[in-house]
């Protein structure tokens, strides 16, 4: 018995595309966008989702600085996959996405920069389920990811990618309570790396220009009418809200996508001792408070 996941540092031309599966294997009728009941599909489509950590999510900062829920990774990739179909995550972390497509019997890639993060992803997938679909995860960069898969194999694109440079300074702690400020992360800068590469290093206006190239490039490997769900956070920049979410869909529509659905994503279930931001003179609305999650389509035509 192998496992469920496998990392590959290098590869050569000649082993690509990768010889992963990527066709449903349930019993849906063909023009199903995915495997669930009408009752699950109700429950969806409420523009506003909420999530709550389990025991396997990570929470510990020093492990990863963001991690989103295992439970919105399975939200996601039930919207809009089916069984035995193909995840892929350009920017994996911490590896949530595998994780998530290991419980649901889809085979995924997650990619990501750092060999660290790839080692974390391994860690978590641990020995295959009976289902026999696999997870991959691969140390590599994003811009590369196009010559991995096929044309037309991939049917959802899923990630939470770096907040451009949201976290590559050091952090002020503005939105916990006075005396809770001074905490371990406090100071620090959290950013997953320097590395001229890395997203997390670039300014919201280089930021987008690196997601439509990437995406880009990507869109032919995604299926006629496949999804890509991308989930973001605006800016704070001297007083200034720098709408992270505007540029990505503008950023994604020039790849070529069609912009489908803003989802917000209500974290207020999870966030504890917010502190009085702005009182009594600036209002903001914070955003550890709600993050948006983003759908866009490849042209069922194109």
């Amino acid at each position: 018995m192998t496992l469920a996941t496998e990392t590959l540092v290098q590869t050569t031309l000649s082993d690509l595309p990768l010889d992963i599966a990527f066709q449903r294997t349930c019993d849906c009728p063909p023009k199903h966008l995915n495997c669930m009941t009408a009752k699950e599909w109700i429950k969806s489509q409420v523009g506003v989702w909420q999530f709550n950590y389990s025991g396997r999510d990570i929470r510990d900062k020093k492990a990863h600085p963001a991690t989103f829920p295992i439970a919105l990774a399975h939200q996601v990739i039930k919207m809009f996959t089916h069984r035995g179909e193909l995840v892929v995550d350009p920017f994996v972390g911490s590896g949530t996405t595998l994780v998530a497509a290991q419980d649901l019997d889809r085979n995924a890639v997650g990619a990501d920069l750092l060999e660290e993060y790839i080692g974390l992803s391994q860690q978590r997938l641990g020995l295959p389920t009976p289902d026999g679909s696999r997870q991959i995860a691969i140390a590599q960069d994003a811009r590369n990811l196009s010559d991995y898969f096929a044309p037309d194999s991939v049917k959802l694109f899923f990630t939470s990618p770096p907040y451009a440079n949201m976290l590559n300074r050091p952090r002020a702690n503005k939105s916990r309570r006075s005396s809770e400020r001074r905490n371990q992360q406090f100071g620090k800068v959290e950013q997953y790396s320097q590395d001229v590469r890395d997203l997390g290093t670039l300014d919201p206006v280089r930021y987008g220009e690196s997601l439509e190239r990437i995406y880009g490039d990507l869109l032919p490997t995604l299926m006629p009418g496949g999804h890509c769900v991308i989930n973001v956070n605006d800016l704070w920049e001297k007083e200034e809200r720098i709408a992270l979410h505007s540029i990505v869909i503008e950023s994604m529509q020039r790849a070529g996508y069609l912009f489908k659905n803003i989802i917000i994503w209500d974290r207020t279930n999870i966030v504890n001792r917010i502190g009085i931001f702005g009182w009594p003179s600036n209002y903001i609305t914070m955003g550890t408070t709600f993050e948006y999650i983003l759908d866009f389509q490849r042209p069922a035509n194109g």
